[in-house]
């Protein structure tokens, strides 16, 4: 099994704090639907499905999340394959926020 380069978790109090401080932006990279049904607030919803990091702003902290940290990695995976230097997911996702009982939107 080959191994992601350099893919970096962080956890639910980085998270937090890069929310607060609006040093990173939480892309959350679920479908539609499971984003509707709740989310992190402050997050943006950019689904795997239909996924162009491309679209993603420039000069930002990126950072990947989803439901359990899984799809983060597959983004990282392909915005790295356009060129662009993100390597940073929450590993826990949403459900680490949620289970947590961190506030939801």
């Amino acid at each position: 099994m080959s191994e992601t380069p350099q893919v970096i978790d962080l956890d639910r109090e980085v998270i937090k704090q890069g929310l607060q401080e609006g040093s990173i932006l939480l892309v959350d990279v679920r479908e539609p639907h499971e984003f509707a049904a709740g989310h992190i607030p402050g997050s943006i919803s950019h689904p795997l499905s239909s996924f162009d990091p491309s679209s993603l702003p420039e000069g930002k902290r990126i950072v990947f999340s989803c439901a359990a940290g899984v799809r983060s990695v597959r983004a990282i995976e392909f915005a790295r394959a356009s060129g662009r230097d993100i390597r940073e997911h929450y590993k826990g996702g949403f459900k680490d926020w949620a289970a947590a009982g961190e506030p939801v939107e």
